[in-house]
């Protein structure tokens, strides 16, 4: 038995498609017994039509019918939308039919007869039958549930990256303001680099809103809008110097992007300031590969070099950044001492 809205139990309504009246009569006289009514239908069309019409909790269907068989009809049935469990009834012992018809959408088969007993596991067939029938309906709208609240979580996730990058944007035209009402070199240069560090975290959080990703950041293309936001800012005609990017397509997750970001706007800044002296053009090169499980960066440039062991030029703010990003990424920042210019490497675990 099934329950109505109000609770009260309902028949189980199976339609016999069959064009042998007398079983089919048979049959409903049998199921009976088990809850079952059954509605009998001549011909596949018929058994279609009363499908369609609604109400019908299982179908029964002949293999041999009087101008077809019950494999032309099963295609047919399938494409129905919600459409009831199907058990395939033949007198053939040949399991080609059986087979055939589990292919093609059948839930189960039973030998026809007409026997008692031939009723009573038709029956038994018929409660297994629309036992996975529930089974299947409730595991599709659980996971309807749950695909709705994956999406409101993905909606809402993105609504809190777009905020954040909103606010960032914010803050670094405040900054932008407050530089440009300073007449103190040493301060408009500091809160440019402050405004370049904001907008490195700022484009993390465009990304992810933009993208709909979670937790994970294709690395190359940041990589590469952060670079040309960063020429495009500090590039003029004292430092004309060219940024080349390498970097091969990967996802990393979002936090340790956002340290990554940090760390290339501090070395291609640095690079920017003091690799070349002013007004001769360079390249600043950046690489980004991966390695198994770690990740290696590269920022290098072939300008006057870099003496790490001597004092830090400028406040020293930009060097303490570098140690403390790469430190919270387990990692240290080294520099190749037989390179011509300046390269610095780090190496990190992108797990």
């Amino acid at each position: 038995m099934r329950e109505s809205a109000d609770g009260a139990d309902l028949e189980i309504r199976i339609l016999y498609i069959d064009d042998d009246e007398t079983l089919a009569l048979r049959l409903k006289e049998n199921l009976a017994r088990h809850g079952f009514a059954v509605e009998w239908a001549r011909d596949g069309a018929a058994g279609l039509k009363r499908i369609a019409e609604g109400g019908i909790d299982a179908v029964v269907i002949d293999h041999l019918l009087q101008t077809e068989t019950g494999l032309d009809v099963l295609p047919q049935l399938m494409a129905l939308p919600d459409h009831p469990p199907v058990i395939y009834a033949t007198a053939s012992d040949d399991t080609g039919i059986a087979v055939a018809a589990l292919k093609a959408g059948a839930d189960d088969y039973v030998l026809k007869g007409r026997s008692p007993d031939y009723f009573d596991l038709l029956a038994a067939t018929l409660e297994q039958g629309l036992e996975r029938a529930r089974f299947r309906r409730e595991t599709a709208d659980a996971q309807e549930v749950i695909r709705q609240q994956r999406d409101r979580a993905e909606m809402l996730l993105a609504e809190v990256n777009h905020r954040i990058a909103n606010s960032l944007g914010l803050v670094g035209a405040l900054i932008r303001m407050q530089s440009s009402m300073t007449t103190d070199q040493v301060a408009i240069d500091a809160l440019h680099e402050t405004q370049m560090r904001i907008n490195a975290i700022a484009s993390v959080h465009r990304r992810l809103y933009n993208s709909r990703q979670i937790g994970t950041v294709q690395l190359d293309e940041y990589i590469e809008n952060l670079l040309s936001e960063l020429e495009a800012s500090i590039r003029d005609d004292k430092r004309p110097h060219r940024i080349v990017l390498t970097a091969q397509p990967m996802d990393v997750p979002t936090d340790k992007v956002v340290t990554l970001g940090l760390i290339v706007s501090e070395l291609v800044t640095n690079a920017f300031k003091y690799a070349y002296n002013e007004g001769v053009e360079g390249e600043i090169r950046v690489i980004v590969e991966q390695a198994g499980e770690q990740l290696r960066l590269v920022v290098e440039d072939d300008g006057a070099g870099f003496d790490n062991s001597g004092p830090a030029k400028g406040t020293g703010l930009g060097t303490k950044i570098l140690t403390a990003m790469a430190a919270s990424l387990k990692s240290e920042l080294t520099y190749d001492p037989a390179h011509r210019g300046t390269r610095a490497i780090l190496v990190f675990s992108i797990d």
